[in-house]
């Protein structure tokens, strides 16, 4: 209990000595704007990780001996120690928002670890630019970490939550990407290991993910801050973009958990009926064309879609496909099922319908060399992660076995394109020839004029597929 409470008058004694150092709201720009927010030892901070890390590096001893001195008149004026987290009862501070005691009161205690332990990973990834896309899979365990998790929950203020989220990743040197919104939080974000660690025990030690998200939830892959350009948090209408608003389709309607070892044993279930034509189950991978390409479970049925919000439209068009089946989804990391799931059970057509807990990545995990076949599409820089050596896609241009994407270096275009070395030394770098042509006109001008986007890819491509179910659709795997 001593412990405990020192360690509360620590954290209190802390976040007042860093509200002395605030800039009066009269002197900045109304409602908290851009702008110097505190100033120490002749220093101005314009950001709270700054501050923060200012303090911890150079006034530890202050704040210990200010946390000994018991409660004063400076306490009674500090930020309310109900705020344990982002969804804490205290009210904020009148004239700014940076500041309040939610976000500040559940930033972790960094001042044990070195600068050099927080951002290991952009100093390494800068120091070896060069080298990293040849070596990664040599070196990743030296090279940081990429978590991805996500959490369905009532969030009553989500800027609030979006805020403080955004100074905990600046705070631990993270990047990535953060969604918030009233139904929950969805992140993928990377940097160094001990940075991400930390991030993991934040999180789960706040109230609003209590009894909710668990160690499990977190999906972790070698990678490391360089795997993001930049840290994007924001305030959105669903965490993940499905198009139908949360209030008509929920996730407290999603399909039946399947663990991996259960799921798994479903796909062989499922596999071994189907070769006999006896099958009543329809496997689907809720993920996007481009994801299932160079990965897919054997046997699945995936959609030729572009986005995750074109999946309702697809259930729609093929709601005679799913009469009477029983479904098993999947998609990465199993929140894009959470909802799809209930939007197919909706339509109350289908027997049952399952869904794969965790995702692939967590089916990986146990299973490396199980039904899933080929490597696992990721949304940052990195691209794809594998566990087995299967290549299961092929170069655009000549058919070789390739299955490492790139991005179309048409200007106009923004779509994934997979071309070996031996095509890409020979120019063919976009993903289509409309889009090679075009990328030749708009080099060969000196005026560099971009142009219209016209890409055959997507041209060519319907925007929701009408699905004809047949024997050969399971040899392929689609």
């Amino acid at each position: 209990a001593g412990r405990k409470q020192r360690a509360a008058a620590r954290r209190k004694a802390f976040s007042l000595f860093v509200k002395a150092k605030e800039v009066p709201a009269a002197s900045r720009c109304p409602g908290g704007g851009e702008g110097v927010r505190w100033r120490c030892c002749r220093q101005a901070f314009e950001e709270l990780p700054g501050i923060h890390r200012h303090v911890a590096l150079h006034h530890s001893g202050d704040v210990g001996r200010q946390a000994g001195l018991g409660a004063g008149p400076a306490e009674a004026a500090g930020p309310a120690e109900a705020a344990g987290s982002p969804t804490g009862s205290a009210a904020r501070p009148s004239g700014h928002s940076c500041g309040s005691p939610e976000i500040s009161w559940t930033l972790p205690d960094t001042s044990h670890v070195s600068q050099e332990d927080l951002t290991s990973v952009i100093f390494f990834f800068v120091n070896i630019h060069f080298l990293f896309a040849y070596l990664c899979h040599a070196v990743g365990s030296q090279v940081g970490d990429v978590l991805l998790y996500y959490c369905y929950c009532e969030v009553r203020d989500p800027e609030k939550l979006s805020a403080w989220q955004k100074a905990l990743c600046q705070h631990l040197h993270l990047t990535g990407k953060v969604r918030v919104a009233s139904e929950g939080i969805n992140g993928t974000v990377g940097g160094s290991k001990v940075a991400t660690s930390l991030y993991v025990k934040v999180m789960l030690s706040q109230p609003l993910f209590k009894n909710i998200l668990c160690q499990e939830d977190f999906k972790s892959s070698a990678g490391g801050a360089h795997c993001f350009p930049d840290l994007r948090v924001g305030v959105f209408k669903e965490i993940v973009p499905m198009g139908i608003d949360p209030k008509i389709v929920s996730y407290k309607e999603t399909g039946i958990h399947l663990s991996p070892q259960e799921f798994h044993r479903e796909v062989e279930q499922y596999l071994s009926q189907a070769t006999q034509g006896q099958s009543d189950t329809i496997l689907l991978d809720c993920r996007n064309f481009y994801e299932s390409k160079i990965g897919h479970f054997q046997g699945c049925l995936a959609p030729d879609i572009r986005k995750f919000s074109y999946f309702p439209s697809y259930v729609d068009e093929n709601l005679e496909l799913f009469k009477d089946k029983r479904v098993l989804m999947y998609c990465t990391g199993g929140i894009r099922c959470e909802r799809g799931s209930a939007y197919l059970r909706s339509k109350a057509v289908c027997r049952e319908v399952y869904q794969l807990k965790g995702g692939i990545h967590k089916y990986l995990e146990e299973f490396p060399d199980g039904f899933y076949r080929g490597k696992l599409f990721v949304f940052d820089d990195r691209y794809a992660i594998c566990s087995n050596e299967d290549i299961i896609s092929a170069c655009r241009y000549c058919g070789v076995l390739w299955d490492q994407y790139k991005l179309c270096s048409s200007q106009h275009c923004r779509q994934l394109v997979l071309t070996c070395p031996s095509c890409c030394n020979k120019g063919l770098t976009a993903c289509c020839p409309v889009c090679q042509e075009k990328e030749l006109k708009v080099t060969s001008r000196a005026s560099g004029q971009i142009l219209k986007e016209e890409c055959e890819c997507t041209r060519r491509r319907p925007r929701v597929p009408i699905e004809r179910v047949s024997p050969r659709m399971l040899d392929t795997g689609k």
